[in-house]
């Protein structure tokens, strides 16, 4: 039983992007948050520096008491704004982060529950647990290649259908009973489920914040640093403490970047649940 040219084609094509990504995915997207924190901990303090120029060259009357009230009114109005965008998008990454990692946990169960249907099964459904283990195992070198200890000698596009060949498998036993075929059905069910999640996941992996919101939001931070540099006084002090704002908002910037791709760079999700069920498989 083949696949459909269809279907062929789809786990080609994405065959060819992990043979092409899959060594350089954590470091890519590593990279990108940290280009994002570092431009946005620039402009920030670029933002400071300016005000605080500012400040110097504006006539006297700009800056007098009716002055300064109203650019804190527009600088607590671009503050709010940034709050809030910031907080959302604090809130998404953290939820997309948890949902990944809630899902491998799932996934990693699911597997143990499905060898143990295979076990409960007979001893004919040996071969189906060994392609499952080998399954589990090539999934855990596609996502996690840099804890990888060796190379399992599969092929990109082994890789990406070893869960279809387990699924293939199940529907090719011929059970004996009424238990047999009960137990068929609920292996059916749980790799179907598995399969589903493993799309999931490289699906989500497509998904990226739009950099013109990104844009937008340092836009905004820069012009609320500029209003705090044209009204604060120059010293060491305030300056200082302007950087270290500049500083955290960055880093923030990098959380939201990082965990909006679980399964990449420097913020991961664990292995642990599959590397478990890894273990459990076969016992």
């Amino acid at each position: 039983m083949g696949y459909p040219n269809g279907r062929r084609g789809c786990y080609n094509s994405f065959a060819l992007d992990i043979s092409a990504n899959e060594k350089l995915v954590s470091y890519a997207h590593t990279m990108s948050g940290m280009t994002i924190a570092l431009i946005a901990a620039g402009c920030i303090s670029a933002g400071t520096l300016l005000g605080l120029v500012l400040s110097e060259m504006v006539p006297g009357h700009h800056l007098d008491a009716n002055s300064k009230d109203a650019v804190k009114i527009g600088a607590g109005m671009i503050s709010t704004l940034a709050a809030l965008v910031l907080g959302l998008l604090v809130s998404s990454a953290k939820g997309s982060y948890d949902s990944t990692n809630a899902a491998i946990t799932e996934g990693g169960a699911k597997v143990i529950m499905l060898d143990r249907i295979l076990s409960n099964y007979g001893a004919e459904t040996k071969a189906v647990r060994q392609e499952l283990r080998r399954s589990v195992a090539a999934t855990i070198q596609m996502l996690w290649p840099e804890e990888s200890s060796r190379d399992l000698g599969a092929t990109s596009f082994e890789r990406a259908a070893a869960m279809e060949k387990v699924l293939k498998h199940i529907w090719e036993l011929r059970p004996q009973t009424e238990v047999q075929r009960a137990l068929q059905a609920q292996a059916q069910v749980l790799a179907n489920e598995i399969l589903q999640i493993r799309w999931v996941q490289i699906e989500q992996a497509e998904v990226s914040l739009p950099m013109p919101f990104l844009v937008i939001l340092l836009f905004w931070l820069t012009l609320l640093y500029t209003s705090f540099g044209l009204l604060a006084p120059r010293n060491a002090t305030v300056i200082t403490i302007m950087l270290l704002g500049a500083l955290a908002l960055a880093t923030a910037l990098f959380l939201i970047v990082e965990m909006s791709h679980p399964m990449a760079g420097a913020i991961k999700v664990s292995s642990a649940p599959m590397r478990k069920a890894l273990e459990c498989l076969g016992q």
